[in-house]
């Protein structure tokens, strides 16, 4: 059987729709609608920014774009609740924290042009005039569609920020010597000169995220010790992340030409993309390149402008095993999985090819991924797959919350981005 006719018929056995159920609200980053594809919410100051944060007061917003795989548009509506720090509902009413509208319309779409898999793609800008955010803190965007609030289409994380403290921090493998050649510690300290905060170990929690990610998220974490306005957060457990190792990666932004990481590409009712097959790297050294940190850059380069209004592709990924992990099920896993296991990219294995394999649409880009196994409560686990290492080059974002008693709601205060190698401390 050649590679073509073993790859289709094993994409119809392999790949039949899954529905999802999902009709309760999740407060995370969650498309509830199976048509739904591609989901990018970022600063809409040029570019793709995925840190979706957004200054209180300030003209700068925030960008949603979307594609539903249909040929036809339907009208969505959208709305805004103001959350925790925990990701929870706070006691604050609409009309605390929202000025004008307390919901929306989205009526920028257009239909794709030329194109395989026929789509239209949504847009949405804000603050705008119709409805602007009042107070910092976590947000959550919902869709929905026929002004109906339980018809739910996706959901998206967000903060509002106001600069009140500065954050300076670096990274550094594990103080622990047991975790020092497997583990990333991040240490910072938070000056607040100007800003009252009557009760720092009470009332002020940090929140780190790897790579953007939620689902390995450090929470809640208090200060260690306060000094004349500045509070230390200097722990060697409670502030550990894996190094996990640097992205997979493949290149289709064209379609036309050679790509990094393809194999081959073929056409029937979509363009057919066959990855290099992969291998297990729990046991290999670590070796060092450049990557994007498991996000993604949607473009379309075939024309003679650059454009995020590209083709869907049927993406082919192995992954080489010659058994089946004990660990559990293979997963793809990035920002293209919204940082989650979705079972919409879990690989199956097929004994006569020794070999974990997954079909599945996507839309022309740039992508970063990983294969993971599942860990516990949700998270991930790379030790059976990738591995872990201290080297390792990631981005991480520490959030600042202040509980405000008064107004009963935590209040983003402080932010900052640091990265393992340029803020790496040298002693």
């Amino acid at each position: 059987m050649g590679i073509k006719s073993f790859l289709l018929s094993s994409f119809l056995i392999l790949c039949i729709p899954r529905v999802t159920s999902a009709t309760e609200l999740r407060y995370d980053n969650y498309i509830y609608d199976t048509l739904v594809e591609t989901v990018l919410l970022s600063t809409n100051a040029g570019g793709y920014n995925p840190i979706a944060v957004m200054d209180l007061g300030k003209t700068n917003g925030l960008r949603l774009k979307f594609d539903r795989l249909e040929a036809s548009n339907e009208f969505y509506q959208f709305t805004f609740v103001h959350c925790d720090a925990n990701w929870k509902p706070s006691n604050l009413q609409k009309t605390e924290y929202l000025e004008g509208n307390t919901m929306g319309s989205i009526e920028d779409f257009t239909f794709s042009t030329n194109t395989f898999q026929q789509y239209v793609q949504y847009s949405l800008e804000f603050p705008n005039q119709d409805m602007s955010l009042t107070k910092s803190g976590n947000y959550l965007l919902i869709v929905y569609k026929n002004f109906d609030e339980e018809d739910l289409v996706l959901t998206r994380r967000f903060m509002v920020f106001e600069s009140q403290t500065t954050v300076n921090g670096t990274v550094k493998p594990a103080t622990n010597p047991s975790d020092r050649f497997y583990k990333q510690e991040v240490d910072f300290e938070v000056e607040y000169k100007d800003y009252l905060i009557q009760n720092p170990f009470l009332d002020v929690n940090a929140v780190i995220l790897q790579n953007n990610s939620w689902n390995n998220a450090i929470y809640n974490l208090k200060p260690q010790f306060v000094n004349n306005n500045i509070l230390q957060f200097n722990y060697e457990n409670e502030n550990l992340f894996n190094g996990i190792t640097e992205f997979r990666f493949f290149d289709i932004r064209t379609l036309r030409n050679f790509s990094q990481n393809v194999a081959k590409k073929f056409t029937d009712s979509l363009v057919n993309v066959v990855l290099n097959v992969g291998e297990l790297r729990s046991s290999k050294t670590y070796v060092n390149w450049i990557d994007y940190n498991g996000k993604r850059v949607i473009q379309n380069t075939d024309g003679s402008d650059v454009t995020e209004n590209g083709d869907y592709t049927l993406v082919h990924f192995s992954l080489e095993s010659p058994n089946k992990i004990a660990a559990g099920d293979v997963y793809v896993y990035g920002e293209l999985t919204d940082w989650r296991i979705n079972e919409k990219y879990k690989m199956t294995y097929l004994p006569g090819r020794n070999a974990y394999y997954l079909a599945t649409k996507l839309k022309q880009s740039y992508y970063n991924y990983h294969y993971v196994t599942p860990g516990k409560d949700n998270t991930v686990e790379y030790a059976y797959t990738e591995g872990n290492h201290s080297e390792t080059e990631n981005d991480y974002l520490i959030l600042l919350y202040h509980t405000d008693a008064f107004y009963g709601y935590d209040r983003l205060i402080g932010k900052t981005m640091l990265n393992s190698l340029t803020s790496r401390d040298n002693d």
